[in-house]
This record gives C-alpha cells, sequence and structure tokens, in this order.
C-alpha cells in the first residue's frame, strides 16, 4: 500500500538533515516504507542492512570499514539492536556530505536518545504508524482489526485476531527483552492487560499498583517502556491560568485499536458492539486518527478538564494555533455547554466533534461534525 505522505516527510527531511530516524512499533510497515522511498531514490545508489539478519549484524562489527566506502542512500533496519553505530555515524556523515542514512527503529526517540545525542543537529525523527483511515479508506475494518498491516489486511476477523495474539506474544517475549528490558513477559502481559480498563481514563498510578502488588515506580516505569514502544499513549493534561480546579492527572489510551480489543478479550465486531467499553473503543481509534491528520507531535497533544464543570477530548497546540476536539460517539453529535467552555477558556482557533457518522457538516458557525464511517460495508 502505498504511503506517499511519509515520503513527503522523509524527502522534507532530508532536505535539512543527512540521517533521517523511522521509528515506529514492529511490524507497522517501515521495512516496506524504507524499501518504497529507496526504489525511488534519486541517487540509484542505496545500500540494505537488516540487523536482525545474521550475516548483516556480522558485517557491521567493523562498521567504519564497512560504512565509509558507500555513497548514497544507506538503510539500516532494527538500528537499537546495535546502538554503537551512531557515534560512526557521525563521523562518517560529517566525512561524506554525500551519504544518506535512513535508520528504522522499534522504540521512540525518548529510548534511544542516550545513544544517538551524538547525532544531535543531524538527524530527523518522523514517527511511522500502523495503517490510518487516509491510507485504508476503509474505518469499520481498521477499527475492528487495528492498523498493523498483516492485521488489517487478514482475510477474516479470526485470523486477524490469531496474528494479533501471536504479535502480543513476540513483543512481550522478544522485543521487549531485545531492548534490554528484564521484565517477566507473563508480568507485563498481566499488566498491558490491566491497563484496558484504564484505556480513556485518568491514570491511577497507586490504583493500579495496588491490584498488581507493585509500587508506583514499577507502575510508572512499565507504563514508560509501553509509550516508549509505541503500545500506549500518554496524553498529558493542559493548565490554564483560570483559578478553577483543573485535572492534573494524565490519560491513557491504547494506541492501536485492534491490540486493545485484542488484550481485552474482544475478539470480533459482534463482541464489540456490545461490550461496555464500546465507546472508549471509539474514543482511543477517533483521537489516534485525528492525530495523524493533523501530524502531531506527541509533545503537541493535551486534554483538558475542570473538575465537574468543562472537558475537551483532545487539545492540539501547533505552530501557535489551539486546535479543539470533542469525540462523540453518537450518530446526532450536537453542541454542550461543556464544549462552549472549554472554546471560551482555551480561546480555540477552531473546534470539531469526531463522530462514527459519513458526514461532515457545521453544527454552528465556529463548530464542525466531522465523520468517520464505521458503517457496515
Amino acid at each position: 500500500m502505498d504511503r506517499p505522505s511519509y515520503h513527503r516527510r522523509i524527502l522534507e527531511s532530508f532536505s535539512v538533515h543527512p540521517v533521517v530516524a523511522l521509528l515506529g512499533p514492529r511490524q507497522c510497515g517501515k521495512t516496506t516504507l524504507s524499501k518504497s522511498y529507496a526504489k525511488d531514490y534519486a541517487n540509484s545508489t542505496v545500500s540494505f542492512f537488516d540487523l536482525e539478519d545474521p550475516v548483516d549484524l556480522a558485517k557491521l562489527n567493523a562498521p567504519k570499514l564497512v560504512l565509509s566506502p558507500l555513497t548514497g542512500l544507506i538503510v539500516i533496519d532494527e538500528i537499537q539492536r546495535l546502538p554503537d553505530l551512531f557515534p560512526v555515524i557521525r563521523v562518517l556523515v560529517d566525512q561524506n556530505p554525500e551519504q544518506r542514512y535512513l535508520i528504522l527503529g522499534s522504540a521512540s526517540h525518548t529510548l534511544i536518545r542516550q545513544s544517538s545525542d551524538s547525532l544531535a543537529g543531524r538527524i530527523g525523527y518522523i514517527e511511522i504508524t500502523p495503517f490510518d483511515v487516509s491510507e485504508t479508506q476503509d474505518s469499520r475494518n481498521l477499527w475492528i482489526k487495528g492498523g498493523f498491516p498483516r492485521s488489517f489486511l487478514a482475510t477474516s476477523e479470526p485470523l486477524s485476531y490469531l496474528w494479533r495474539k501471536s504479535y502480543i506474544r513476540t513483543y512481550l517475549e522478544q522485543d521487549i527483552p531485545n531492548l534490554g528490558f528484564q521484565i517477566s513477559a507473563s508480568r507485563l502481559r498481566r499488566f498491558w492487560m490491566m491497563l484496558t480498563h484504564y484505556h480513556g481514563q485518568t491514570l491511577n498510578y497507586t490504583e493500579i499498583g495496588r491490584s498488581l502488588d507493585l509500587s508506583d515506580t514499577t507502575v510508572r516505569h512499565y507504563v514508560d517502556i509501553l509509550a516508549g514502544t509505541f503500545m500506549v499513549r500518554v496524553l498529558s493534561p493542559w493548565y490554564e491560568n483560570i483559578g478553577k480546579r483543573q485535572v492534573k492527572t494524565p490519560k491513557l489510551f491504547l494506541r492501536d485499536s485492534g491490540i486493545f480489543h485484542c488484550l481485552a478479550g474482544i475478539d470480533s465486531e459482534k463482541t464489540l458492539r456490545t461490550h461496555p467499553k464500546l465507546g472508549a473503543s471509539w474514543e482511543g481509534f477517533a483521537i489516534e486518527e485525528t492525530i495523524r491528520k493533523m501530524e502531531a507531535e506527541p509533545e503537541d497533544c493535551y486534554f483538558w478538564a475542570i473538575h465537574g464543570q468543562a472537558e475537551l477530548d483532545l487539545l492540539i497546540v501547533k505552530e501557535g494555533k489551539r486546535y479543539g476536539f470533542e469525540i462523540k460517539f453518537t450518530d446526532k453529535p450536537c453542541i454542550t455547554k461543556r464544549m462552549r467552555k472549554a472554546q471560551e477558556v482555551l480561546c480555540l482557533d477552531s473546534m470539531q466533534v469526531i463522530y462514527p457518522g459519513e458526514m461532515t457538516f457545521p453544527l454552528s458557525e465556529d463548530i464542525d461534525a466531522v465523520g468517520i464511517s464505521i458503517s457496515s460495508a
């Protein structure tokens, strides 16, 4: 599946950096995207290294000797497996301005920052997500199965569910240890499953810790790991100096709806439609789609609430503007007093109500309803 928006962003990043990092969860399409980009690369010289391939890993035992003679585009997949490469790449791009490095990783730049500090000023980061609505044009299946290519493209719901179960097991038993975290797979699985109950809610570290007999520090550490590997999103609260009692605890969402459904034991659309987490599932799905459409960075994204008075599900602060989004699982979106309060307090530049429908239309002069259709095919 073509992903032209990412091609554009890679080109833009290479125009100012000699190194571009594509970061995202395993099997979200980073390798396919890099090959697609390389196929269209203006310079015909392209070299590939996959650090999960023992042969390629052995080649880079002497990285400077292997990489320095190369020209054009150099693609290195699963870069987190060989963090010692970062200072070598810095030396090489400084010595050879004709080289361009496209590096792929399954951890966020926060997790690999210590290793990549030597590339400061030379590297641009692009987060690659699983498929989104603009790419699939099939929001219903995307919501049910999630956006991971093999899950979304599975020919049936049972096969998609089976793939996701296998993905979760591999993530826990192989991916986490490969990133250097020494955590029991069974313990992290129980923790991850516990988080499905907090999907779309404020995080109560103490309550979660008490349920699993873990300290607050351990709970925060586990959340950081899941966030750093793109499995959960911790949405920070936004504050205004208004003299009101505002919510100051972050919210948590499992980022891929298909993974959320699998961990929650929701194996089909029929099960989802009668599940108590139906609304929360839709909210998380719609928030992720909105953030991707806005091309917002994690640090641009917030929620806002005054206890018992007003709330805004998603606030994106980007390029000096404030964009507000309310998520409603309803076929008849309407304006509420809480939405007007959010507009007034936050001085929003725009306001949209995201709902599971087919139409986009104005609710008022300054609020639009935007539909993401999930009707049956």
